[in-house]
């Protein structure tokens, strides 16, 4: 098993997030080391990834579904074992879920016999109101073969809750992409954001109670006491999970403070070319989430050159120190405002310019392709001639 492996890595879409947005790069560095990625994504006629990235690619079709997420989950977990079954479309070593979706196809293929294993990458673990989409991501975990995490906090959290063990493999920042140097963007996007001189406090993944977006906004009101033309720029926030009612409680909010509403630039998703004018546009990206598998966002950034506010909670703590950052109290909105009027002081923005380079140091997608391969190898001598499995299936 020294050859280039064949890898199907699969995604829930192809939205930005951040677990598509790990596939994506993934599937980059496994090709830049020799082997053969294709990462795969339920897409509509019309769709496409964010980005083209430099490896293989499969859109899945995706089916007409009803209304409801448990009604999406099952249709795109019904895209999944379709495309699947067709045998000219399983020509891999390895089948690699990076969600619950494409897990839970994994799942059925494998319990009908049609592949013989797969690996699940648990970015995070969501807590679902309906009882079927809860199942199904649990599910999508126990039935794997091979576990992923991008953080300790969710290797303990597999420990713990199923008795997994998992490979903590981290993320990276491409600094081809994201880098301090203006692109020629920036102009066009300040005047189409309608920005001013500022600050401009970036938050990014849009309205949602995970991102604690709504005491981020609080925070900002306390903020505008001592920095009056300052702006908070949201954008982002493609999901197919329903957020309305933390969106109605947000605008609620903004509709009672109309000079805080005056300030903030609900932008909504942007092109991906253009987060990386977007970082170096912002004085600061404020990154309060409560809940998140690594805050890929933050070593964008970073990378960028914009200094990061954010939770001092794990994931974070594992992969940020002190200097790296400016830390901040996710639950109350005090200390978030505190941090940001912080993060825009001179003298502190020199010191953790200073300190960029250690922080974004052990952060590169080779290492993360690199920690995937000794799980693959074990995987890929299911499908090797000889195995077991092979010999039934192959007979």
């Amino acid at each position: 098993m020294n050859r280039p492996l064949r890898i199907a890595i699969l995604a829930h879409s192809t939205n930005p997030r951040g677990g598509v947005v790990h596939a994506l790069a993934l599937g980059e560095a496994l090709a830049a080391q020799g082997h053969e990625p294709v990462v795969h994504a339920p897409a509509l006629p019309g769709q496409g990834f964010f980005r083209k990235p430099d490896c293989g690619t499969c859109l899945v079709p995706a089916s007409a579904c009803g209304s409801g997420l448990a009604a999406l989950v099952e249709a795109r977990i019904g895209d999944y074992v379709a495309h699947f079954e067709a045998p000219a479309h399983r020509r891999f070593d390895i089948y690699h879920a990076q969600d619950g979706i494409s897990g839970n196809a994994l799942a059925t293929l494998k319990q009908r016999g049609t592949i013989p294993a797969f690996a699940r990458t648990v970015h995070h673990i969501d807590a679902f109101a309906d009882p079927r989409v809860d199942r199904w991501q649990t599910r999508s975990i126990v039935e794997a073969d091979r576990h992923f995490v991008v953080s300790r906090t969710w290797q303990e959290a597999l420990r713990d809750g199923f008795g997994l063990d998992s490979a903590v493999v981290g993320n990276g920042v491409d600094r081809r992409i994201f880098t301090p140097r203006p692109d020629g963007r920036e102009t066009a996007l300040r005047e189409r954001l309608g920005l001013g001189a500022g600050p401009v406090f970036l938050a990014v993944g849009g309205v949602e109670e995970r991102k604690n977006t709504l005491l981020m906004l609080q925070a900002f009101g306390q903020l505008r006491a001592v920095e009056p033309e300052a702006q908070f720029l949201i954008v982002g926030g493609a999901s197919l999970l329903d957020h309305a009612g933390y969106q109605a409680a947000f605008q609620a909010q903004l509709a009672a403070d109309p000079d805080t509403r005056r300030s903030v630039v609900l932008a909504g998703p942007q092109a991906q070319a253009d987060m990386p004018a977007l970082y170096r546009l912002a004085d600061a990206l404020v990154f309060a989430s409560v809940k998140e598998g690594f805050g890929l966002v933050a070593l964008e950034a970073l990378a960028c050159g914009t200094p990061v506010v954010i939770s001092h909670i794990a994931p974070f703590t594992e992969h940020f120190s002190d200097g790296d950052v400016v830390w901040c109290d996710p639950h109350e909105p005090g200390s978030i405002a505190n941090a940001m009027a912080a993060v825009v002081m001179p003298d502190l923005r020199r010191r953790l310019e200073q300190r960029r380079e250690t922080a974004l140091a052990p952060h590169g997608w080779d290492q993360t392709a690199a920690a995937h391969l000794p799980a693959y190898r074990d995987l890929a001598r299911a499908t090797s001639p000889g195995h077991a499995w092979h010999e039934l299936h192959h007979a």
